[in-house]
Order: C-alpha cells, then structure tokens, then sequence
C-alpha cells in the first residue's frame, strides 16, 4: 500500500560544496540518496515529494564537513499480509514464479496457484497452464500477498493466486 511518510535523512556536504548553489546541492543530493531506496522500517521510498526542512549545518571537526538533518515529504509503498496486488511475472520455474509489483519482487509458489494449473517444462518460455489460462513471463497477474519479511534495506513477499478473482489479468 501506498503511504504519504514525513522522513529525515542525514546529508553530508563537503566543504568545496558550501556556496550560493548549496541548498539546490543539499535538495539533489537527497533525490539521489533516498529515492528507488527501501527502508525496512518504511518500505519503498518512491518518490521525494516535498522538503520540509534542510536544517542548520554542523561542522564536523577533523574533516570540514557539514551534517544536515534534511526533513522531507515523500511517497512510500510498503506491502502488507492479505493485500491484492496486480504485477507482471519474471520468472517462471517449476518451484513457482516471482512477479515484480513495482520495487518488490513477490515469490508465488506452486504450492499456492491452482492445482489445475501445471508446470510445462517443455514449452517455450516455460510456464503454467490450465484450460483457460497460462502463466509465463510477462503475463499481468493478481495476487494476494499471504507474507512478508523484512530486511534493513529489503523486503521479501511470498503469494498466492489460489483464491477467487486471482490468477491472469486480461
């Protein structure tokens, strides 16, 4: 799901960087640090929408640096257990196949598609596949999450497409 979060990041500046163009420096620097990152705490930071506050600089003694405690405004996706998402297959093998929902890679089980649903080793890309569906890279499913883990800088989702309204997406 996706969450409008107030977050703080820590910028160090060097010294050859204090100047007129500081804070516009200040604001690209924390596009490039935070945003595409994940946060096991936050989830996915996708996009920095506002900055709240750039803060004073300290100077850090020995090295000349500056330390800016920058507040900002930005949109974060963190998955949650029963939520229904729509993503697009990567990989497919016999043990299941993993969809990409944005930033996070969701691992769906054979254990959890539909039994009818069987593994065809020898097609061409390899797939799944009952009467009516088949499921092989770049196919656009729903899935539910059934859980996630969470790392310090990444999440792990596992899936299921077992239940109704689940499956391929056309």
């Amino acid at each position: 799901m996706f969450f409008v979060k107030e977050l703080t990041h820590r910028i160090l500046l060097h010294p050859s960087y204090f100047g007129p163009q500081m804070e516009k420096f200040l604001e690209n620097k924390l596009y490039a640090d935070v945003e595409g990152t994940c946060s096991g705490a936050y989830g996915y930071i996708i996009a920095v929408l506002s900055i709240v506050d750039i803060g004073q600089g300290n100077v850090l003694s020995g090295t000349g640096q500056a330390e800016f405690i920058t507040a900002y405004r930005a949109i974060v996706f963190k998955p949650f257990k029963g939520e229904v998402v729509d993503g697009i297959v990567g990989e497919v093998n016999k043990m299941g196949f993993f969809v990409e929902v944005g930033p996070l890679n969701v691992f769906v089980s054979n254990h959890l598609i539909d039994p009818e649903m069987k593994f065809d080793p020898n097609s061409n890309p390899p797939s799944y596949a009952s009467q009516d569906q088949i499921i092989e890279r770049d196919t656009h499913v729903r899935l539910k999450i059934v859980g996630t883990r969470v790392d310090a800088t990444e999440i792990f989702a596992i899936g299921t497409i077992k239940e109704d309204h689940l499956g391929v997406v056309e």
